[in-house]
């Protein structure tokens, strides 16, 4: 080999040396994550493209670290996956949450997180979105906080996945949040969790033969949960027959299938001989629909089938559907 040779040679090892001391250097930093569980070594300024309901983000990381939630009802689903949560949308105190305003079914996960309040109020504040630099935010395409409108100003932050919440059941939607945060195997592991302890109660519990009705008083009308809501799915997981609203007799929103509105006058119509399990409502509450015309005379008000399911059953994540399972235990026990 001539002297030439040897210092093009040369020249390409050295080429190649810094470019591996270059990769070394993106790829360094730490972050909890199913990659660093698995042994894995991802890049931590390795980014992707994920589609979610409001259209699809680009350079999403990897590995985030700084997740703002612009959604309060997002939140529990962050939570419950251990994704790093630094601040979140709340909502104005009331007796469904602490007194900053976070839902009290998660209010201790997000204090042993250390999680802030990024505002408080449903519109977001793109200014203290911005504040907090987040390099990822999550919010809602659904409900109070849908925040599709303001998602060029937080795209313009940070890459930003907007989701529906009120078609899908917190499994599915805690699955997908799995994958696009690269926490699948926690999404599995939270799941799981629930479904062993959904099989313990329903075998240690004795449900009704009649069917559950779940409802809430709206004072002018009555909500029934269908059995493909939420609560419906649990419940019927858990061996119960969930009543099914007689079709063209109540009103959906949207076109949504998971509860339809009936006014009072047609709540024995509806209810008939169903058990009466109340979502979202307070011991008084409960006790003043029972007390009206249109509802003491049912069977279950005077069998004492009537059930308060919490008052956190009203949107279903990882914690509530725990808290609802609780309640059922309780009471059927």
């Amino acid at each position: 080999m001539d002297g030439r040779q040897l210092r093009v040679r040369l020249r390409g090892v050295a080429a190649l040396a810094a470019g591996l001391v270059a990769l070394t250097a993106c790829g360094g930093g730490g972050g909890g994550g199913d990659a660093d569980a698995e042994g894995g070594d991802k890049a931590a300024s390795a980014t992707r493209s994920v589609k979610h309901d409001a259209g699809t983000a680009e350079k999403v990381p990897d590995r985030p670290k700084r997740i703002v939630s612009v959604s309060v009802t997002m939140t529990g689903h962050l939570l419950a996956l251990d994704a790093p949560v630094i601040a979140s949308q709340a909502t104005p105190p009331s007796v469904i949450t602490d007194k900053q305003g976070f839902f009290t079914q998660w209010s201790d996960a997000a204090a042993e997180n250390s999680v802030k309040v990024a505002y408080q109020g449903f519109e977001p504040d793109v200014e203290k979105v911005l504040a907090l630099k987040p390099d990822l935010i999550v919010g809602a395409s659904s409900g109070a906080e849908n925040a599709e409108k303001f998602y060029d100003k937080l795209s313009a932050v940070a890459p930003t996945l907007l989701y529906r919440h009120d078609d899908v059941s917190w499994q599915d939607l805690t699955g997908r949040l799995g994958k696009d945060l690269g926490l699948e195997k926690r999404a599995s592991e939270v799941v799981a969790a629930h479904d062993k302890r959904v099989g313990e109660v329903k075998a240690a519990i004795t449900v009704p033969k009649q069917s559950a009705a779940l409802v809430r008083d709206n004072q002018s009308a009555m909500t029934v949960f269908t059995p493909e809501s939420a609560q419906g799915r649990l419940l019927t997981s858990l061996g119960f027959t969930v009543l099914e609203p007689s079709a063209g007799k109540g009103q959906t929103q949207g076109g949504r299938s998971d509860f339809a509105e009936f006014s009072q006058e047609k709540v024995a119509d509806t209810a008939k001989d169903s058990s009466l399990l109340f979502v979202s409502h307070t011991p008084e509450e409960i006790a003043a629909a029972t007390a009206r015309p249109v509802w003491k005379d049912l069977a279950a008000v005077k069998d004492k089938r009537v059930y308060d399911l919490g008052l956190d059953t009203f949107r279903l994540d990882y914690y509530s559907a725990g808290n609802l399972i609780d309640k059922i235990e309780k009471a059927f026990g």
